[in-house]
């Protein structure tokens, strides 16, 4: 215990320390926001292959985009985002013609980190780096065709257009994602190189935009300080931010980050144990806004190229012996939605993710195992993260009780986080659990990123032809009718095939300072800095 003190004391003498020396240390504590997290930003680019959900979040106050997502309040009281509310960021408006296949945007009248007024010019570099440069922008980008350099096109020097081939669902929205930055393009092209044409070396650790704060400090894994741009015209209503400055600071250990955040030494954190969530409530020294990351969910996933998984029955057996109350208490302790339980026998609606018609039922589970030709059961591997293991633990502990009495013995294996994300990737993985959010929460979407195609996001390498075809279809279907028809045969097909099985979306638990207000749970699930403010 002594140990643990002088390590908190230590953290705070940091987290005090990020502010000195220079005009830093004029600054209020009032007028600065310090979030404690787990992770870490390796880049300031948040293109960069690697980037991880911090980097992206941080983006989001250093550059402007186009257009960004409104947001609304759930059903708690929590500010959520709005995927069906776009509105203007550096574009002062945008319009879609009526064929939906070129988008106008004019632009607001203003200006670059350094003081040199945004262009078209700008934006065309930057969405023709989006869509060319290797790195995780250009796939993203192709989800809403946005695919060649030849579909930007300078209009003036305030107004560019964005033609598409087709009039997809998604064109808009992707422009609005952290993978859609518009960047200083003279101030990058001053470091670009020959083997380097979109500087991408240099902007992983410089920054050339636009946005809400400028990077007065970075050190990557450990440490970003964030300085407020006064110039900042991009904002909802044409606000500044609340706080001039910004710390984020990695800090491993969750108990230590939770303590900070109890004594007021730090305001913020979203990555706390959901074990540790509820205790912490009780003792009434914090305020935590809680949210079902609705844009996501966490899965048990089988490969359905591998045996004996790409058994149908073998995997509606599966399903069926699962003890999902039990693991929804022991993993989550059930802080969040479930995706389960269900009643229905045809898709009430084409939402996705929705609760499935999955219960636990271990006489019809033995007698489909049976079927399929396994009475006496098999051996299997299943895998989870090391990373998640506060939760992944229990689920898998219950899961391996629950399918002995089929029979089926279940080696669990704890995987490094890097380790389990490489072998996903090559499909190496019989049977695993793992959870995801798409950006773009549509059917089609979903269906497009998770069940079609040989990538790292279709777990269960599922490649159903009826699925398949439908989903590519509905990201152009124009009429809501027809598309809600296409995403429940696509749910249809998924309950009927079973390729791998919902199990909930996990709560995100912002723990605060009570006087901190504005929290949004946006679809990248991090901070946004821009929304808070101390009462």
């Amino acid at each position: 215990m002594a140990d643990r003190g002088r390590l908190l004391r230590l953290t705070g003498s940091v987290l005090l320390m990020a502010l000195t020396p220079a005009a830093a240390q004029a600054q209020t504590r009032a007028e600065t926001l310090r979030q404690v997290t787990g992770n870490n930003i390796p880049t300031l680019d948040p293109t960069t292959p690697g980037a991880t959900r911090e980097a992206f979040g941080v983006s989001t106050s250093i550059y402007d985009r186009l257009v960004a997502f409104d947001r609304k309040r759930d059903e708690n009281g929590v500010w959520v985002f709005d995927r069906s509310k776009i509105r203007g960021e550096l574009a002062e408006s945008y319009e879609v013609s009526p064929d939906g296949l070129k988008i106008t945007f004019k632009l607001r009248d203003t200006k670059w980190h350094d003081g040199t007024p945004v262009t078209a010019e700008d934006v065309k570099w930057s969405l023709d780096r989006a869509v060319t440069a290797k790195s995780i922008a250009a796939g993203q980008m192709g989800t809403g065709s946005l695919t060649k350099a030849e579909q930007f096109a300078i209009v003036d020097d305030r107004t560019i257009t964005v033609t598409l081939p087709k009039a997809d669902r998604l064109a808009l929205a992707n422009l609005a994602t952290p993978l859609a930055p518009i960047f200083n393009s003279k101030l990058a092209k001053q470091h670009a190189t020959a083997e380097d044409p979109w500087a991408q070396e240099w902007l992983k650790t410089n920054t050339a935009g636009s946005g809400a704060y400028t990077v007065e400090m970075f050190k990557p894994g450990e440490q970003l300080v964030l300085k407020r741009n006064e110039n900042w015209k991009s904002g909802r209503d044409g606000k500044l931010p609340y706080f001039k400055r910004v710390i984020e600071q990695t800090i491993g250990d969750p108990a230590t980050r939770a303590n900070l955040i109890e004594k007021g030494d730090a305001d913020i954190a979203i990555d706390l144990q959901a074990s540790d969530v509820p205790s912490l409530q009780q003792r009434g020294k914090v305020k935590v806004e809680s949210s079902p990351q609705t844009n996501g969910f966490t899965m048990i996933a089988f490969n359905t190229q591998m045996a004996p998984f790409d058994n149908l029955k073998v995997r509606q057996a599966i399903a069926m012996a699962l003890p999902y109350n039990d693991m929804f208490s022991a993993a989550i302790f059930k802080r969040g939605s479930p995706l389960f339980g269900a009643s229905w026998t045809s898709p009430p609606n084409a939402d996705f993710p929705q609760p499935m018609p999955a219960k636990t039922d271990m006489a019809k589970a033995k007698q489909l195992l049976a079927e399929a030709g396994f009475e006496k059961g098999f051996k299997t591997t299943f895998s989870i993260n090391v990373g998640s293991a506060a939760v992944t633990e229990p689920m898998a502990a219950l899961l391996k009780e629950a399918l002995a009495k089929l029979n089926i013995e279940v080696d669990v294996q704890k995987l490094p986080d890097s380790q389990m994300s490489t072998q996903i990737t090559e499909k190496k993985l019989p049977f695993f659990t793992e959870g995801s959010t798409a950006w773009l929460p549509t059917t089609d979407y979903f269906f497009r990123n998770f069940f079609a195609g040989n990538q790292r996001w279709n777990y269960s390498s599922w490649n159903d032809e009826l699925v398949v075809k439908l989903a590519n279809q509905a990201r152009f279907e124009q009429d809501q009718a027809r598309y809600d028809e296409m995403g429940k045969q696509m749910i249809a097909e998924y309950v009927k095939e079973v390729p791998l099985v919902l199990l909930w979306q996990a709560n995100q638990d912002a723990v605060m300072i009570p006087q901190l207000d504005g929290y949004t749970y946006w679809f990248h699930r991090q901070v946004d800095f821009r929304d808070l403010a101390r009462k």
